[in-house]
C-alpha cells in the first residue's frame, strides 16, 4: 500500500495487495437475517428453452420433498414465475428489509412484477441497474429458513448472470436446454462460462425433449433428435431430466396453478440437488 494511499481504489493505478482483494472479491453477503442452506442457479445459453418452468417444477419438486424452496427471480426485464405460480399481491417491507410472497403451497419469491404497480408495466433499464436489482434481491430480502434457493438467470452470458456468480454464492447450476442442434453451441457458451466463473455444473435438463401421444402412447420428437447426450458426453456432465412437451403443463403455468402439475420427470434431478455441498 501507497504512503499516500486514500483508500480510494478506483482511482488509483497502483497495484498492491489491498487493491487486489477489493477488486477479486465482489461477493455480497444475503441480509443479516436471512438463512439460506444451498443457491442453485438456472441458467440457459438461449431465450425461450423454458428456463423459467424449470425453475419453477424444481422449487415444487423439492417443495414436496419435504424442503422449504424459494425462487430468486433475476429475469428483471422478463419476470414471469409469479404468473406461473398465481401470485397477485405485492411484497412488502419494513424499515429492517423486503419480505417475499409466499405461494399457495408455502414457496417463497421475489421478482420485480411483485413490486411494479401493473404486472404488464415494462422494465427499461441499463444492465447496471438491473444487476443492482438482482443484488438486492439478494442484499435486502429477508429469506428465512430457505433450504434451496433457485435463480431463475435471463438467457444469455451477460450482466445479470456475470453480477449473480460474482455476488452471489452460487452452490451449482443447471443449464436449460432443448433438443435443436443449434443448442449445442449455446449451452457450450453456459458451460464455458460457469467453468471461467469456477461455479459447479450439476447437470443439463432437456426441456420440449418428445411429445407422448395420448392415442397410442408412442413418443415423438417434435423438434427432431435430441442431441442432449452428445454435448453431456462432451462436457462430462449428466443429464438429470427429459421434460416432454405437455399441454397439461403450460395449462397450469396459464392458469397460475404450476404448484398443482402432475409428473415426476424432475425428481431424479431433486435427488441429486439434495447430495450438492453448500457453501
Amino acid at each position: 500500500m501507497s504512503e499516500n494511499c486514500n483508500q480510494n481504489c478506483s482511482s488509483c493505478s497502483e497495484h498492491c495487495v489491498e487493491r487486489d482483494e477489493k477488486q477479486s472479491d465482489l461477493s455480497e453477503k444475503p441480509h443479516e437475517l436471512s438463512s439460506i442452506k444451498k443457491v442453485i442457479g438456472i441458467v440457459s445459453g438461449k431465450g425461450g428453452v423454458g428456463k423459467s418452468l424449470v425453475t419453477s417444477m424444481l422449487a415444487v419438486t423439492m417443495n414436496r420433498m419435504g424442503y422449504h424452496t424459494a425462487i430468486l427471480d433475476a429475469d428483471i426485464t422478463g419476470p414471469s414465475i409469479p404468473k406461473a405460480f398465481g401470485i397477485r399481491e405485492k411484497a412488502s417491507g419494513s424499515d429492517i428489509g423486503l419480505f417475499p410472497v409466499k405461494t399457495k403451497t408455502g414457496i417463497d419469491i421475489m421478482s420485480i412484477n411483485l413490486l411494479l404497480e401493473n404486472d404488464t408495466d415494462p422494465v427499461v433499464w441499463r444492465g447496471p441497474i438491473i444487476g443492482n436489482m438482482v443484488k438486492q434481491f439478494w442484499t435486502d430480502v429477508i429469506w428465512s429458513n430457505v433450504d434451496f434457493m433457485f435463480i431463475d438467470m435471463p438467457p444469455g452470458t451477460g450482466d445479470v448472470p456475470l453480477t449473480v456468480f460474482q455476488s452471489i454464492a452460487v452452490d451449482g447450476i443447471l443449464v436449460v436446454t432443448s433438443p435443436q442442434e443449434l443448442v449445442s453451441m449455446i449451452v457450450s457458451k453456459a458451460v464455458k462460462m460457469a467453468e471461467m466463473m469456477k461455479i459447479p455444473i450439476i447437470g443439463l435438463v432437456e426441456n420440449m425433449s418428445y411429445f407422448k401421444c395420448p392415442d397410442n402412447g408412442r413418443d415423438y420428437q417434435i423438434f427432431g433428435e435430441s442431441h442432449i447426450d452428445e454435448i453431456a458426453n462432451k462436457h462430462r456432465l449428466k443429464v438429470l431430466a427429459k421434460l416432454p412437451i405437455d399441454p397439461k403443463i403450460s395449462a397450469a403455468c396459464d392458469k397460475g396453478m404450476i404448484e398443482l402439475f402432475d409428473g415426476n420427470w424432475l425428481e431424479p434431478a431433486a435427488k441429486t440437488l439434495e447430495n450438492v455441498e453448500g457453501k
